[in-house]
């Protein structure tokens, strides 16, 4: 299975240079020279890193594949992956969004809707919910919250404190609350 990890910007210069909009919590690791990537459309790649830099908050990376300014203008749009069998060796702990959407949310034996997505924010994750209603809930990606995730049976269980739900629904949310 891939993983996407950027998708291509505009050019930068004309040594065929291109920003990109990073979608990794590890650009570190994922944007090193030699690392190659399979690319979508297919017809623009693959692509390996020739040289990466940062321009104050944006990444620039150069590709052995790319020399000029036009061929990079041609990448603009173009989603980059890598393969996550590379990746699970490196990752003992945590999941990624595409293994947890559309599983099961069970709070114990009951199923109370399916994981919609994983929203990753600076403080904790969140995953939301879609209950049985269609509304969105917001679960706090936690081990107190959710114990159990089990990919493989295709379910997650939720623990949820009392009123989680409800202040999660439309006629919650009154303010905020400290």
């Amino acid at each position: 299975m891939q993983l996407q990890v950027a998708r291509v910007g505009k050019p930068h210069g004309i040594r065929g240079e291109v920003t990109v909009q990073v979608l990794t919590d590890a650009p570190e690791d994922r944007f090193v020279p030699g690392t190659a990537f399979v690319v979508e459309p297919a017809k623009a790649g693959p692509l390996t890193i020739k040289s990466a830099r940062w321009n104050k908050d944006i990444l620039l990376l150069g590709f052995e594949e790319v020399a000029d300014r036009n061929r990079a203008e041609e990448l603009r749009g173009a989603r980059l992956f890598v393969e996550t069998e590379e990746l699970e060796d490196n990752d003992e702990e945590g999941w990624y969004e595409h293994e947890l959407v559309g599983l099961e949310a069970r709070v114990g034996t009951q199923v109370v809707g399916r994981v919609k997505a994983l929203n990753t924010m600076p403080a904790q994750d969140l995953l939301v919910i879609e209950d049985q209603d269609g509304k969105e809930i917001l679960i706090p990606f936690v081990e107190e919250i959710v114990p159990e995730v089990n990919t493989e049976e295709g379910y997650i269980v939720l623990t949820p404190p009392t009123g989680l739900f409800e202040l999660n629904t439309d006629e919650g949310v009154a303010g905020d609350a400290e």
